[in-house]
C-alpha cells in the first residue's frame, strides 16, 4: 500500500481500532460480571450494579432455605453465578404473600429488579 494511500485510510483505521477497543472492554466486563466472582450469587443496593454488594454461596448459604438479607439491606439489582437457581423474594421471610421469582444459575444477570429483594432461597 503505497503511503498516500495509507494516510487517506488512516481516519478509518483509527476509527476502525478505537471501536474495537470499545467493544473488546464491554465484553470483558460483561464475561467477568459486576464484581461478582463465579459461584455467587449478589445483589447490589441500587440498580445498575451499584451502592453496597451482598454476596452469597453454597459457603454462606443452605439451600433450601430461606435467608433475609441483612437488615436495612435490600437488593435493588443482582447476579446469579451460582450454578443453582435461586428464588429472590420481596418479603424477608421468603412469603409467597409478596412478588418472588426464580433466576436460572449459570449467569443470570438483573440491573433492575422488578421489586426490592429482601430475602433469597438457593435450589438444590
Amino acid at each position: 500500500m503505497s503511503s498516500r494511500r495509507f494516510r487517506a485510510r488512516l481516519p478509518h483505521l483509527l476509527i476502525l481500532a478505537a471501536l474495537g477497543l470499545l467493544t473488546s472492554v464491554g465484553t470483558a466486563q460483561a464475561a467477568s460480571g459486576p464484581g461478582c466472582q463465579k459461584g455467587e450469587f449478589c445483589l447490589w443496593s441500587a440498580n445498575d450494579y451499584g451502592g453496597e454488594i451482598a454476596r452469597f454461596d453454597l459457603r454462606t448459604a443452605n439451600p433450601g432455605e430461606c435467608i433475609p438479607l441483612p437488615d436495612g439491606f435490600a437488593g435493588s439489582s443482582f447476579a446469579n453465578l451460582l450454578t443453582r437457581d435461586v428464588t429472590v423474594y420481596q418479603s424477608d421471610e421468603c412469603s409467597t404473600e409478596g412478588d418472588f421469582v426464580t433466576y436460572p444459575g449459570g449467569g443470570t444477570y438483573v440491573p433492575d429488579a422488578p421489586f426490592l429483594v429482601r430475602g433469597i432461597q438457593l435450589w438444590e
